[in-house]
């Protein structure tokens, strides 16, 4: 029954009577129920949940059996328990209605949505992982940590999951071999050996001492260290700084004893990989020459080592110039196994009985483009069973094969990018990345087929209603041929775009340009789709991952193929309708910036751009570059300087009057691949073209930022930019930068 003077069936809050006039009443809470009547409410209830669903969520058959708001009513008045029911649920659902309607996503500007990814969150949760080591059941890596200004630490996890820094700082674990390094340390039973930074020489890590240097060798570098224990020595690539011209390479022995140095070989433009045999008596490396790189063609060499440690017997056993051999190693019971792509696809080889054995053929590539050092892509079980990854359509997975039997098995994970294997007892250890989560240190039970994430490229994670996932496409592009890519749209629980609108395309064209886009997860792409960009990734021709004539449609042809695959992939999404034709930009790093600073300058299609460390002038490029890539050109445009016409046709900085669109320039200022004067000489002429332009220097940076303070102005001024020039406001809170040609933004 109602209290008196209240309506039948009307909830109201009830006054209290009788409180003296000196002491007021106590304001009550209102009643959420408050005007409402029960048949409203259940009214309500049944358009949300529907009878059947209704009458399960508060038990009562009834609902069921005579569904009507009349029969129920009359149930529901006479009885208490279930009126409470259906009040409770009532609440329930109009709570659930209210946060759904404050979480909807609302409509705003694409580029100006607030995002929980931020620079600060990038820079400041993330490491960069690097070479991975295994020694019996413990795991070593290499740990770049922008918050230490790049510095790169050598990481050892125990058996017991105890990790520990073994390089406290100022030491930095990195060759500069090459410029890009690579192989920077190696671990034995008694002691551990890495390059330190400022010196390039090889320091020594030993139980109860601090490290020291082993080596003493001024202007001289070192990496792709190989402990020869039966000799007593280690085994490493040398370059060799000390003249006036091009750096010479060799492979060098240094005593264990006193770091004393000995020429082991010599001869060659560059050496790498050089790998012991379990039993010391045979030395396997690889070598090449200029103009080739080592995906081009390199020479397998085997020799005898005698007892002193001399070298003899040396032949070439697999490779050439237009053959490429990726990473010997020998398996535990002496056979030297290599990875070739002389049909066209990088597989697997070993050499038995002087005889060169495929293992398991198959169009995949098993190897990658050798830019470091010590790069693994394969390894040995207890069995001798080879452990590796496979790349296919731009996906890696892992497989066991059999060398004896040619069985493969697959082994079944969730990581669409995996790098750096290495092979344990019992279990591999690898850089492996999904779809949805970073870049981790990651331990594969090989039994079980388990998996544990030792150490992750952030301490960050991210709500997955932000995550945006690839989705692989291929595309037409020149001469019917077929190219492919990665499509990230714009994720962001909270923003949508303006009705009929299209997001803009950001167009990333990787470094290399002989490198790859792969699917993984990658924080940085995130901080873009998160405040309503749409990217595509391209794998242009050129592109690894996908054989050795596709990675050839680039020679002679570089800053056009590249362009023309930059561009269909745009085009090919936005006949799909999924991005706006009017705001397509491209960005692109080192290599990948020349084919940015191209495409804005010898097409009309894009309407604004970054370059990050990027190429303008081909020219300066060959004669100022390292010795590394002096030659890359060679292939990729023509000899120089045979072929100088092309070089200047080819080189943006040579054509700004062709250029239309808006750039930003961001560079490092201790850059030795793409020297600062590529960025500047790019600024001044689009400067004096009248185009809006912005150029930023950093110094104590190379070819790459490792800053944490460096990453995030980069990132938040490459935003700032795009807002200028398409006119919206970006969310954060951003330090403004200064704009070639375009006024000052108002306060």
């Amino acid at each position: 029954m109602s209290p008196p003077g209240r309506p039948k069936g009307e909830y109201r809050s009830a006054q209290h009577a009788g409180t003296p006039m000196s002491t007021p009443a106590k304001p009550q809470p209102r009643n959420p129920l408050h005007g409402l009547t029960l048949e409203a409410m259940l009214t309500e209830l049944v358009a949300h949940f529907g009878w059947a669903d209704l009458g399960t969520r508060i038990q009562i058959k009834s609902f069921n059996v005579d569904a009507s708001i009349a029969s129920s009513l009359k149930f529901l008045r006479k009885t208490p328990w279930a009126r409470e029911k259906v009040e409770s649920l009532y609440l329930f659902m109009r709570r659930e209605q209210a946060r759904a309607q404050r979480d909807a996503p609302v409509a705003a500007p694409f580029g100006s949505w607030a995002s929980p990814i931020t620079a600060d969150l990038i820079v400041g949760e993330s490491i960069r992982l690097g070479q991975l080591g295994v020694l019996g059941t413990d795991i070593f890596w290499s740990e770049g940590r922008p918050q230490e200004q790049g510095r790169n630490v050598l990481v050892w996890r125990d058996a017991d999951g105890r990790m520990t820094d073994l390089t406290p700082a100022p030491l930095n674990v990195r060759s500069r071999v090459h410029e890009y390094g690579g192989g920077a340390y190696t671990v034995g039973r008694k002691a551990g050996f890495f390059v330190n930074d400022a010196d390039q020489q090889i320091w020594r890590i030993r139980g109860g001492e601090p490290p020291h240097a082993l080596t003493d060798a001024p202007g001289m570098r070192h990496a792709d260290i190989e402990i020869d224990a039966k000799h007593k020595r280690l085994i490493s690539v040398r370059e060799d700084h000390t003249g006036s011209g091009e750096a010479v390479t060799t492979l060098v022995a240094s005593s264990l004893a006193n770091g004393t140095q000995q020429v082991l070989v010599s001869g060659h433009d560059f050496f790498s990989t050089p790998r012991v045999s379990p039993d010391g008596k045979q030395l396997a490396w690889l070598s090449w020459d200029h103009p080739n790189m080592p995906w081009d063609g390199t020479t397998l060499w085997l020799a005898d080592v005698h007892a002193d440690g001399s070298l003899s017997e040396t032949r070439a056993v697999a490779g050439g110039i237009d053959e490429s051999i990726f990473q010997p190693s020998w398996s535990p019971r002496g056979e030297l196994h290599f990875v070739s792509d002389r049909t066209g696809w990088w597989n697997l080889y070993r050499l038995r009985g002087g005889e060169v054995q495929p293992l398991h053929p198959m169009a995949a590539e098993f190897g990658q483009p050798q830019w470091a050092f010590a790069m693994s892509t394969y390894g040995f079980d207890a069995r001798g069973h080879l452990v590796c990854t496979l790349v296919q359509q731009g996906r890696a997975s892992l497989a066991v094969i059999d060398a004896d039997t040619d069985r493969f098995e697959p082994l079944g994970t969730s990581f669409c990018a995996i790098n750096e294997l290495q092979v344990g007892d019992g279990f591999a250890v690898f850089l492996g990345a999904t779809e949805t989560t970073p870049e981790a240190v990651i331990r594969l039970d090989l039994a079980t087929g388990a998996h544990q994430v030792l150490r992750s490229s952030t301490r960050s994670s991210v709500d997955p209603a932000f995550v945006s996932t690839a989705e692989a496409i291929s595309f037409a592009t020149e001469h019917g041929l077929t190219a492919h890519a990665f499509f990230y749209p714009p994720v962001n629980a909270r923003f949508h775009g303006p009705d009929g609108a299209r997001p803009p395309l950001i167009v990333i064209s990787h470094g290399g340009p002989t490198g790859s886009a792969h699917a993984a997860f990658k924080l940085g792409y995130q901080y873009w789709t998160s405040r309503g960009f749409a990217i595509v990734d391209v794998n242009y021709g050129g592109s690894s991952g996908h054989g050795r004539a596709y990675r050839e449609r680039l020679n002679g042809q570089w800053g056009v193929v590249d362009v023309d695959d930059a561009v269909n992939a745009a085009r090919f999404l936005i006949a799909r309708g999924d991005v706006d034709a009017e705001r397509v930009l491209i960005r692109g790093a080192s290599a990948g910036g020349y084919t940015t600073l191209s495409a804005l300058t010898f097409r009309s299609f894009f309407k604004a751009g970054a370059s990050h460390y990027g190429i303008g002038d081909l020219e300066a490029l060959v004669r100022d570059t390292h010795k590394f890539e002096s030659r890359y050109l060679d292939k990729l445009v023509g000899p120089y300087p045979a072929r100088q016409a092309l070089y200047r046709e080819r080189s943006p900085v040579h054509h700004t009057e062709r250029l239309s669109s808006p750039m930003i320039l961001l560079q490092g200022a201790e850059d030795k691949a793409v020297p600062p004067a590529q960025a500047e000489a790019m600024f001044e002429a689009v400067k004096a073209k009248g185009l809006p332009v912005a150029h930023l220097l950093f110094e104590g940076e190379q070819h790459g930022f490792r800053r944490a303070a460096t990453i995030k102005r980069a990132l938040e001024a490459e935003l700032y930019f795009y807002g200028r020039v398409f006119g919206f406001t970006p969310a954060d809170a951003i330090e403004p930068v200064v704009i070639e040609n375009l006024p000052a933004a108002s306060a």
